[in-house]
């Protein structure tokens, strides 16, 4: 384990003085490469969507094609049974072949395990990868919900918050979350939310809290009893008017977004929120949502953040798991990810940094109505810190749920 950190350290500052350099490999990096081999990674990944779970799948087969590692994608439904394994090894005292290898992380549950000190690393500067990370015009790839990574998590998917509508069905859009009401009534059960214990659902509201309160940068520090009633009491009264316009009249909520994309496709419903800004795109080249289907964001732009994936402290193969995070930021990789045919994620890295020919991978990437370009993305709004999410759910269920 400690000669594993010293290469890491050595490789930290080796990476530091050489990141202009594309592709640069070091010692260390190699020997890691080579420790990795042979070993087999529990890559524990929220599960609940078709074409991430054939990316994963995609990236296991590759490592192991490239460099002799394994990946078992460990399924979840919520990133916080991972967290809940970690603490209990933790508090199990099995600080060394912990069952986590590398985990999805971001938010409430990247803090949980960096306020714990169960993370592995710092890492990514060992990566050589992470020369091509975009941290200047992404800043969320550096601070996740307000938390600064410190290099205890390495970025691999963009995500900003659009809204899907069919233009067939609805020929007006809402231009923010206080004309959402006004939308709804005008089209009264045919918009809804995911329940809000997932986190597209617990999005939808942070949302509707950065829009609606008066100052959003007092979002950026920690809620706290006497911040969080006061701060979300306009939100409290917009949901109360909100919710009987919605699907079935607020009784009922899909469990997440791909049971809120079929009720579209069925005709249940003409619009709804998603993260992914392709998520349109994506799913009409998939036939989950009809030709007609269409996206935009509001006029004074919608949160956006950054997915990562972290390794535990007490990880069984923390080399195999560094081997994938670099894997997940190679810049052909990457490409792949945004294809539409793919997950359709937008890149995290700085494209300026890459080769001519690197470019030419996104700039060739297929084109559809339903994708948005970056300018019609607009301004990314940062993430609230993670305890307004975590307050937000434990409020809606103690307020709309029996």
């Amino acid at each position: 384990m400690m000669n594993l950190r010293r290469r890491v350290g050595a490789a930290a500052l080796v990476m530091a003085l050489a990141m202009p350099v594309a592709h640069a490999q070091t010692p260390a990096w190699t020997e890691i490469v080579a420790t990795a081999r042979g070993q087999s990674v529990n890559w524990n990944a929220w599960a609940g969507d078709e074409k991430t779970n054939a990316f994963i799948a995609w990236v296991g087969d590759e490592v192991n094609r490239r460099y002799g590692v394994k990946v078992n994608h460990v399924k979840l439904k919520d990133t916080g049974e991972a967290v809940t394994r970690v603490v209990a090894e933790k508090a199990g005292s099995r600080d060394r072949d912990g069952s986590v290898d590398l985990v999805w992380i971001n938010g409430p549950n990247f803090l949980a395990l960096k306020q714990q000190g169960l993370l592995y690393g710092p890492f990514t500067a060992a990566l050589p990868n992470t020369a091509f990370v975009d941290t200047t015009g992404k800043p969320s790839n550096r601070v996740d919900f307000t938390v600064p990574v410190d290099g205890l998590a390495s970025p691999w998917r963009m995500a900003q918050i659009v809204f899907v509508y069919d233009q067939k069905r609805v020929a007006d859009v809402p231009k923010s979350m206080t004309d959402f009401v006004a939308w709804a009534k005008r089209h009264p059960g045919r918009t809804t939310h995911p329940n809000v214990r997932n986190f597209l659902g617990a999005t939808f509201f942070k949302q509707a809290l950065v829009e609606l309160v008066a100052d959003p940068a007092r979002l950026q520090q920690p809620a706290t009893d006497a911040s969080f009633v006061a701060l979300t009491a306009p939100l409290w009264a917009w949901y109360d008017t909100l919710k009987p316009q919605l699907w079935r009249r607020g009784a009922q909520f899909p469990d997440n977004g791909p049971a809120q994309r079929q009720l579209m496709n069925d005709g249940e419903i003409d619009m709804m929120i998603a993260f992914n800004p392709s998520e349109a795109a994506v799913a009409i080249h998939a036939g989950l949502l009809p030709e007609s289907v269409r996206t935009f964001v509001f006029a004074k732009g919608t949160i956006g953040n950054t997915s990562f994936v972290a390794i535990p402290y007490n990880a069984a193969h923390k080399e195999g798991a560094m081997v994938v995070a670099n894997f997940l930021l190679d810049p052909a990789t990457q490409a792949h990810a945004q294809d539409l045919r793919q997950m359709g994620n937008f890149t995290v890295l700085d494209l300026a940094r890459l080769t001519a020919v690197e470019r030419k991978r996104f700039d060739d990437l297929p084109k559809h109505p339903a994708l948005p370009t970056n300018a019609e993305l607009g301004h990314t709004l940062p993430e609230p810190h993670p305890s307004w999410m975590t307050r937000i759910t434990a409020e809606w269920e103690r307020r709309y749920t029996k």
